[in-house]
C-alpha cells in the first residue's frame, strides 16, 4: 500500500545523505558527543517519540488489505454504489481485542473486535464492528465506565474479576452478551475462523427514497472453529501473538481468507412494532422473522508492508457513510458516530484523515482547514462558504434521506420497552437453545474460572445474574463454585476471565 525508494545510504529526514547511521559524531574516538550531531539527535528524537497514544479499547490488532465484491443484486434496497452487483471495491480490515493492552494475549477471553474500511468511489466507508451479533450495553452513557471495569485496578495495576462481575451483574443489559462471550465463541481459534457483525442496526435508502433498516453479517467461509480454555492458556504463554501470527502467515502463503456478506433487512415501518426493539444493541433480530439475504464477499490478499502506518494508524468510524447509506436511532451507534473520530484526533491528531490508510480515493473539497500536521490543501482558493470566487460548496435545505421522525420530551431513560423486551430473555435463548449441553458445561466451568477472586456482595449477585439468564446453569455455577472454594486463590485471574 506504499511507496518503495531506493538509497545509497542513510538519509537525513530532509533527504539529504546521511554520514553514518552506526556512528555518532564525538570530539575524539573516546571524547564527548556533540550536540550538534543532527543524525543522532534526529534519530534519538524521533525514538522518543515512536509511540503514539494506543487505542483504548482494542488496542492489540492486526489486519490486511483485499477486496469486496458484490454478488448479489440488492438495489431494491440500497442505492450505495459500492452495493451495486458487480462493483468491486478496494478495502481493509483490521481486527483485535478490545479489552488487552497494546502487548497483552491474542487468547484472553474477549469479545474481538472486526473493522471494515471500503475505498468506494463515494468516499470512504466503514464498519466497524464485532465477532458478536450484541454488546453489553444500550446506552453509552454506561460505556466509559464499562471499559474502565474490563481494565485494571487503580491501587495494584492488576486484572480483576471482581471488578468485572461487580460491573456485569450491576447492569443486566451485559447479559445477553455475557452469555456470549461465556460461551465457546469467546476464544476463537483464529481471526479467519469467526463471523463480524455490525452488531448495531444501520440505514439503507434506495433510489426512490425507501428506507430499511439494516444489520450486517459477515460469514467466515473458513467457518466458524473456537479453541478451548487450556488451548488459549497455553498460547498465551507459548505464542502471546498467535492471532497476528496467522493472519499475517495464511496470507503470506496464498490462503486468502474471505467472509461473505448477508444482511437482515427491516422494512421502515416494521421497526415500531417489532417485538425487541430493533435499536437496542443487547438484542438480536430473529433469523426466522428477517432471513438473512446474500450480498457479496470480501478477499483479504495483501499484507501490511508496514504496521505501523497502515495497521496502528488505521482509523476508523461509523460516521463514514456513503449516500444510500446511514445510522439509526441506536443510542450507542449515535455516541459511536461522535466518539471515534474524536478519539483518532487525540490519538492521530487532527488531520488523521490524510493519513494514507485512512485517506479517501475520491477528491475532498472541504472547508475545514488547518490543525497540526496538515498535508492536503486547497492552495489559495477561499478558505470561507458561501464565497464569490468560484470555490464550491453545499447549500442545500432539505429532508434528510437518511433520517427519521422523534418527537417527545427530553429524558434520560432506557429505550421503550417491546412486547418481548427483557434483559435475559434472549441471553436464556442462547445458553438454553443455542448452545449443546456439553457447550454449557464448558460455561459454567468457565464462569466458575473467572470467580477466583470475586468476593461479596459480588459473588452472591453472580449467582443470582445466572439464575435469571437460566435457572439450571445458575446453580451448576453457584454448586460448582460451592464445591471447589477451597482450592481458589484469590486474586488469581485465568484466562477463563473475559479480557
Amino acid at each position: 500500500m506504499s511507496d518503495h525508494a531506493t538509497y545509497a545510504g542513510g538519509t537525513h529526514e530532509n533527504g539529504a545523505p546521511r554520514q553514518s547511521d552506526a556512528h555518532s559524531l564525538s570530539l575524539g574516538a573516546n571524547g564527548p558527543l556533540l550536540l550538534h550531531d543532527v543524525a543522532l539527535v534526529e534519530k534519538l528524537a524521533r525514538f522518543d517519540r515512536e509511540r503514539i497514544p494506543e487505542r483504548s479499547p482494542h488496542a492489540k490488532g492486526s489486519g490486511a488489505f483485499g477486496e469486496f465484491e458484490v454478488t448479489e443484486d440488492v438495489s431494491a434496497y440500497t442505492k450505495a454504489g459500492f452495493l451495486q452487483k458487480g462493483v468491486k471495491t478496494p478495502m481493509m480490515a483490521r481486527f483485535s481485542t478490545v479489552a488487552g493492552e497494546l502487548g497483552s494475549p491474542d487468547t484472553w477471553r474477549d469479545v474481538r473486535g472486526f473493522a471494515l474500511k471500503f475505498y468506494t468511489e463515494q468516499g470512504n466507508f466503514d464498519m466497524v464492528g464485532n465477532n458478536t451479533p450484541i454488546f453489553f450495553l444500550r446506552d453509552p452513557m454506561k460505556f466509559p465506565d464499562f471499559i474502565h471495569s474490563q481494565k485494571r485496578t487503580p491501587d495494584s495495576g492488576l486484572r480483576s474479576g471482581n471488578m468485572q462481575w461487580d460491573f456485569w451483574t450491576l447492569v443486566p443489559e451485559s447479559a445477553h452478551q455475557v452469555a456470549y462471550v461465556m460461551g465457546p465463541r469467546g476464544l476463537p481459534r483464529s481471526w479467519r475462523e469467526m463471523n463480524g457483525y455490525s452488531s448495531h442496526t444501520y440505514m439503507w435508502v434506495n433510489e426512490a427514497g425507501e428506507k430499511f433498516w439494516v444489520v450486517y453479517h459477515w460469514l467466515s467461509e473458513q467457518g466458524v472453529h473456537n479453541m478451548t480454555n487450556e488451548e488459549a492458556a497455553e498460547l498465551a504463554g507459548s505464542d502471546s501473538d498467535y492471532h497476528r501470527r496467522d493472519l499475517f502467515e495464511a496470507i503470506e502463503r496464498g490462503d486468502f481468507p474471505s467472509w461473505r456478506l448477508e444482511v437482515q433487512v427491516m422494512p421502515y415501518d416494521e421497526a415500531k412494532d417489532y417485538r425487541f426493539n430493533p435499536f437496542d444493541l443487547t438484542k438480536t433480530w430473529s433469523k426466522k422473522d428477517y432471513p438473512r439475504i446474500p450480498v457479496g464477499r470480501f478477499t483479504l490478499y495483501e499484507n501490511p508492508t508496514n504496521h505501523f502506518a497502515e495497521i496502528e494508524q488505521a482509523a476508523f468510524s461509523p460516521s463514514n457513510t456513503v449516500p444510500g447509506t446511514g445510522v439509526s436511532p441506536d443510542k450507542m451507534l449515535l455516541a459511536r458516530v461522535f466518539s471515534y473520530p474524536d478519539a483518532q484526533r487525540n490519538r492521530l491528531g487532527t488531520n488523521f484523515n490524510q493519513l494514507p490508510v485512512n485517506a479517501p480515493r475520491t477528491r475532498t473539497n472541504s472547508y475545514d482547514k488547518e490543525g497540526a500536521m496538515q498535508f492536503h490543501h486547497s492552495g489559495a482558493a477561499p478558505v470561507y462558504s458561501p464565497n464569490s470566487y468560484g470555490r464550491p460548496y453545499a447549500d442545500e435545505q432539505s429532508i434528510s434521506d437518511t433520517g427519521w421522525e422523534a418527537d417527545g420530551q427530553m429524558v434520560r431513560a432506557a429505550y421503550t420497552l417491546h412486547a418481548e423486551d427483557d434483559d435475559f430473555g434472549q441471553a436464556h435463548t442462547l445458553v438454553r437453545e443455542v448452545y449443546t449441553e456439553e457447550e454449557r458445561q464448558e460455561l459454567v466451568k468457565t464462569v466458575v474460572g473467572s470467580l477466583a477472586d470475586v468476593e461479596e456482595p459480588v459473588l452472591s449477585r453472580v449467582f443470582w445474574y445466572w439464575t435469571q439468564i437460566d435457572q439450571e446453569v445458575g446453580a451448576a455455577i453457584e454448586a460448582a463454585y460451592r464445591a471447589g472454594a477451597e482450592q481458589r486463590v484469590p486474586g488469581n485471574l485465568s484466562v477463563d476471565i473475559d479480557a
